[in-house]
C-alpha cells in the first residue's frame, strides 16, 4: 500500500512538470529584483492564564514583529524572504518549556510564545508552466481547513516547512498539490527532520460542495519539539493518513442557506511506526444561516486503537480544533471525541463568535469536560485590526490528564502593510 502511494505521489509530481504552455513572465532582473514589494506585520498581544495546578497566573504581553520582501516576477520566478521576532514587552510571566527560548519557569502555565528571531521565509516559485506553480524553500504550507497540515497562525512565532509543493490546476475545477517536506520549523523554535509527503487533490466543480482527497505520509525525526511531540510521547513518531472531506452551502431560499462538511480519514503505520499506529477520524457538522447569524452543530472523533493509541494529527493547527484551551494539542490514548455548538456573526463589522465543547473519549466514552470559547474581532481597512478571545475549560473529575480547570484571555492588536 505504501509502494503505490509512493508511485501516485512521484506520477502526480511529473504529471505537474509537463510544461503546457509558458505565462506572460517579466524579462528585466534587475526590475524584478528592485521592484517586489516589502512587507510589514506587527501584532501586539496580552495573554493571561490561570490554571488549577499552577500555583501562579501566567501573563504575558508580546510584540510579535515580521519583516519581508518579494521579488518582482523575472522569467517565471519570483523570491521571498522573511524574518520575523517575539519579544517579550513586559509581564513576562510564563513558562515556555522547551526550545531556545525556554526559561524553565515551572510555577506558571505555558505561554508559547518564546522570545526568539528566526529566518521566517525564504523560497523561489517558478510559474513559467501553464497552470503550475512550483515553490520550494522555507515556505507556510496550509491544506485545506489545517487540521492535517497547517502553520499555527494564532501563535506569535508560526510553523513552516523546508519543502517542495507544486500546485496544478490544468484540469476543470481541479487542483492538485504535491509537496516534499525535509524539515519542519515548530512555534518554540525547534525543528525536526522530515522525508515526508503530502498529496492533496480537490474537486470544486459541484454545485453543491467540493470534495478532497488526501494522503499525508508523515516520516519525521526531530528533538522532541512540538511537532513530534504527539507521536514521540507514546513510542512512536510516523504515520500515514488516507483521508476524504466533503464540505459546501446550498441556499434553501433567498435568506437561509444550509451548510454542511463531511469527512473520513484512516492512520496506519508509516515509516518507522508500528502497527498500533490504527486509528479512524471522522467529523460531521451540519449548520445554516440565517440573516447573517450562523449556527452549527458538529462531532469530531479522533478515535482510539483499543485505548492503545489516539489519532494524531502533528503537523496541524491544532489551536482551530478542540478548544482554544489547546487542552488537547496531543490526543489521548482512549482517543477523543469533541461535541460542539457554535453561533456567530457579524453586525456593523465586528466579529463575534462563540462555540460550546463537551469532550469525552473515544474508548469507554469516558468524560473529559467542557469548554466555552468567546471572540469579538475588527477589522479596520485591510491594514488594521483588533481583537478580544476567551477559552475556559472546566474538566470531569475523571478526566485523567486533564483534570485541570483553565482560563485564558487574550487581547491584541496588529498592523500589516
Amino acid at each position: 500500500m505504501v509502494k503505490n502511494i509512493h508511485i501516485l505521489a512521484l506520477a502526480s509530481a511529473s504529471f505537474l512538470l509537463v510544461p503546457l504552455a509558458q505565462a506572460e513572465v517579466g524579462h528585466n532582473f534587475t526590475e524584478a529584483l528592485t521592484g517586489g514589494k516589502a512587507s510589514v506585520d506587527m501584532r501586539l498581544r496580552m495573554e493571561n492564564v490561570s490554571q488549577e495546578s499552577k500555583p501562579d497566573d501566567a501573563s504575558a504581553l508580546t510584540l510579535r514583529t515580521r519583516l519581508g520582501y518579494l521579488t518582482g516576477d523575472y522569467e517565471g520566478f519570483k523570491a521571498f524572504g522573511e524574518m520575523t521576532h517575539t519579544a517579550a514587552i513586559e509581564n513576562n510571566d510564563y513558562l515556555v518549556p522547551k526550545g531556545p527560548g525556554a526559561n524553565g519557569k515551572t510555577n506558571y502555565p505555558v505561554v508559547a510564545d518564546p522570545e526568539i528571531s528566526r529566518l521566517n521565509q525564504a523560497w523561489i516559485s517558478y510559474s513559467g508552466i501553464a497552470d503550475t506553480t512550483v515553490k520550494m524553500g522555507r515556505q507556510r504550507v496550509i491544506l485545506d481547513n489545517a487540521r492535517f497540515v497547517g502553520n499555527v497562525g494564532w501563535r506569535q512565532t508560526e510553523q513552516v516547512y523546508d519543502a517542495l509543493v507544486i500546485a496544478n490546476t490544468s484540469l476543470p475545477d481541479t487542483t492538485i498539490i504535491y509537496g516534499y517536506v525535509t524539515r519542519a520549523y515548530t512555534i518554540f523554535g525547534t525543528d525536526a527532520q522530515s522525508q515526508s509527503h503530502l498529496v492533496n487533490v480537490s474537486y470544486n466543480g459541484f454545485s453543491f460542495g467540493k470534495i478532497t482527497g488526501y494522503a499525508y505520509l508523515l516520516d519525521l525525526k526531530g528533538d522532541g519539539g512540538v511537532v513530534v511531540a504527539d507521536n514521540k510521547k507514546n513510542g512512536l513518531v510516523d504515520g500515514q493518513t488516507l483521508g476524504l472531506r466533503f464540505g459546501g452551502k446550498q441556499a434553501l431560499s433567498d435568506s437561509f442557506e444550509l451548510l454542511y462538511n463531511l469527512e473520513l480519514a484512516n492512520q496506519s503505520e508509516y515509516a518507522d511506526s508500528t502497527d498500533v499506529v490504527d486509528n479512524t477520524y471522522t467529523k460531521l457538522e451540519l449548520g445554516g444561516s440565517f440573516m447573517g447569524v450562523t449556527a452549527k452543530i458538529g462531532q469530531e472523533n479522533l478515535g482510539s486503537n483499543e485505548g492503545k493509541y489516539g489519532f494524531q494529527t502533528p503537523l496541524a493547527t491544532k489551536h482551530a480544533f478542540n478548544g482554544w484551551g489547546d487542552k488537547f494539542l496531543i490526543t489521548p490514548k482512549k482517543g477523543l471525541v469533541d461535541n460542539y455548538f457554535s453561533i456567530g456573526g457579524k453586525p456593523m463589522g465586528v466579529k463575534l463568535l462563540a462555540v460550546y465543547h463537551t469532550y469525552t473519549t473515544d474508548d469507554g466514552g469516558d468524560d473529559l469536560g467542557t469548554e466555552l470559547n468567546l471572540l469579538a474581532a475588527k477589522k479596520f481597512t485591510r491594514n488594521y485590526s483588533v481583537g478580544l478571545k476567551y477559552s475556559s475549560y472546566s474538566a470531569d473529575d475523571s478526566a485523567t490528564g486533564h483534570e485541570t480547570d483553565t482560563d485564558k484571555v487574550w487581547l491584541w492588536g496588529q498592523v500589516k502593510f
